[in-house]
């Protein structure tokens, strides 16, 4: 479950009556997880019967008051649209089924089973994407050193979430289910599985706390990121269950 702030269980309950007053009886379900992003941000789902414009409509004015307590707007779907979508969002409806916080309704992430193909697919993309980034980015970097370290920084939350995302195919949902995947234990789960040194791991996640400007080298520290990120692809590109 995950470990919100005492301000962010008001937002949240702020927020679940606001969605009270729009769907009424109509809200079977509602969760709330950490954003991906860094950003401090906590998302939602809202399952709900019949979703129509005119309920997009009526959520309009709550909006603005979301966005100043760092509430996103929230994923909504009606009740069909989650197990008929779990093909096409593997990684996001895997993500939320790991550490999420029921805040209405029964918990429809309960018993959810991504199949593993559709998770590994997924993933590889997603890694192929993260290398693909890393060397444009590079790139358009101009190799200035500030720039690369920033770069370094930015790219975080992606690894973060990629090696997270690894973790739940290669060692199933069970692992980390209800917990949050700290970095070391990424790091480890990327040594012992992709033979990716952790240090390197380490010090790229470090910089999403730390600052770019802790990085003491950063294009030297880059060309072992890569060279990581290209033995990730290369693991879940080869990954059978």
């Amino acid at each position: 479950m995950p470990s919100f702030t005492t301000s962010q269980h008001s937002a949240l309950e702020s927020f679940a009556r606001d969605l009270d007053d729009v769907f009424g009886a109509r809200l079977r379900a509602l969760v709330a997880y950490p954003g991906s992003h860094g950003d401090g941000s906590v998302h939602s789902c809202a399952i709900v019967d019949a979703l129509s414009f005119e309920d997009l409509r009526k959520c309009l004015p709550f909006t603005s008051r979301w966005h100043q307590r760092r509430i996103a707007v929230p994923l909504m779907l009606s009740q069909d649209e989650l197990p008929r979508t779990l093909d096409i969002f593997p990684l996001e409806y895997a993500a939320i089924a790991a550490d999420h916080l029921v805040l209405r309704g029964a918990d429809p992430f309960a018993g959810l089973v991504v199949p593993a193909a559709d998770l590994r697919r997924a993933t590889e993309a997603q890694a192929k994407s993260h290398l693909i980034h890393l060397r444009e980015a590079y790139l358009e970097s101009h190799g200035e050193t500030t720039r690369v370290a920033r770069l370094i920084a930015a790219s975080t939350p992606s690894l973060r979430a990629l090696l997270s995302n690894l973790a739940r195919l290669v060692d199933g949902p069970a692992t980390t289910m209800n917990a949050t995947i700290n970095d070391d234990a990424l790091a480890g789960m990327a040594e012992t599985r992709m033979g990716v040194s952790p240090g390197v791991i380490r010090d790229v996640l470090a910089a999403s706390t730390e600052g770019s400007s802790m990085i003491t080298d950063p294009s030297h520290l880059l060309a072992l990121y890569v060279e990581a990120s290209e033995r990730i692809w290369s693991f879940v590109d080869g990954w059978t269950a």
